[in-house]
């Protein structure tokens, strides 16, 4: 009994030094699924430590590619970033997105928009 809990806690803290040890650092595809259809952006995270600096490349439209700036947190599993931008009314709008990560190349969770949540995922781009 005690050598499997022993084995049992070894793989646990295991699994979390490699979360603690990847690093999102890269380009990433994003994607949700809106009322207005799926929208993808590019994405280009910066981790440093549990730091997160994030550039989100979209189509706006007018057609020009915008880029909006953020930033936010790695602990663990667990992503969470905001970005702020410039809404319809000219007002700042802020949008934080929550996720986890699956693995070295996915995040999934959830963001809130216009009390709407929804789904979204990222992908790392090779």
């Amino acid at each position: 009994m005690k050598k499997a809990i022993v084995l049992s806690l070894a793989v646990l803290l295991t699994g979390i030094a490699i979360y603690a040890a990847a690093s999102l650092t890269g380009n990433w595809e994003y994607s949700m699924t809106t009322p207005r259809g799926e929208q993808k952006s590019d994405m280009v995270f910066t981790q440093t430590g549990d730091k997160l600096d994030v550039v989100m490349k979209r189509v706006g439209r007018d057609g020009q590619i915008t880029e909006t700036k953020g930033t936010g947190t790695v602990k663990g599993a667990d992503v969470e970033f905001s970005i702020t931008r410039t809404g319809r009314d000219g007002n700042p709008m802020t949008t934080t997105y929550k996720g986890t990560i699956v693995d070295d190349n996915t995040i999934t969770g959830k963001v809130t928009m216009m009390q709407n949540e929804v789904d979204w995922k990222a992908t790392r781009k090779k």
